[in-house]
């Protein structure tokens, strides 16, 4: 099987960045990833891209195979997992069209599976450093050297989807002081 370094659950946006594009399908224990693996050429890397609703942007946020999608990558040998997403600012400072580097998350989804570890094995997973220190610091440079705001931290409240926040959840969101909205930034990579 071919392999990737890096690898990206992103959007349909993300396709014009790709080069010397190849279709692998990937079979997981955990059923089928939201699509095929594009494996490609970015800036000379070999990456693996996978949309996370699908080509044609089909799969919800609450029915994304979030598990088969990580092992996706994990059997594709990526050793890095790069998840860009749109969000909605929780706080006036972060304004629409900058970016915001996560290094905290706080999980409002329900139902979905999120593990890897469903036995005989007991294991507990700690949530402190979720997101690499060092993959975070080199996406803030990135995104500064291109002269775009980026946020250095904060908290994204991941809800459940389709339907967005009602007008009570944000404000108790906001008030908490979380600092973005989304629906698909957990479950992912952490346990493999």
């Amino acid at each position: 099987m071919a392999h990737a370094e890096i690898g990206v659950f992103g959007g349909s946006g993300f396709y014009s960045l790709l080069e010397d594009v190849t279709e692998v399908k990937v079979d997981t224990p955990y059923g089928a990833p939201s699509d095929a693996i594009m494996l490609a050429t970015v800036g000379g890397r070999r990456v693996a891209f996978l949309p996370r609703h699908g080509r044609r942007h089909t799969i919800p946020p609450h029915k994304i195979n979030y598990r088969a999608n990580v092992w996706a990558m994990h059997k594709m040998g990526c050793q890095v997992i790069v998840s860009p997403c749109a969000v909605g600012s929780l706080q006036r400072h972060i304004e629409p069209g900058s970016f915001l580097v996560a290094d905290q998350f706080v999980d409002r989804t329900n139902g979905r599976a999120d593990t890897f570890y469903d036995g005989p094995i007991t294991a507990h997973i700690s949530p402190a450093e979720m997101y690499d220190p060092k993959l975070r610091e080199l996406m803030v440079k990135t995104v500064t050297d291109h002269g775009i705001v980026c946020h250095n931290g904060g908290a994204v409240v991941v809800i459940q989807g389709p339907r967005f926040s009602t007008k009570a959840e944000s404000k108790w969101f906001t008030d908490s002081g979380f600092h973005i909205i989304n629906m698909t930034q957990y479950p992912r990579s952490e346990e493999r």
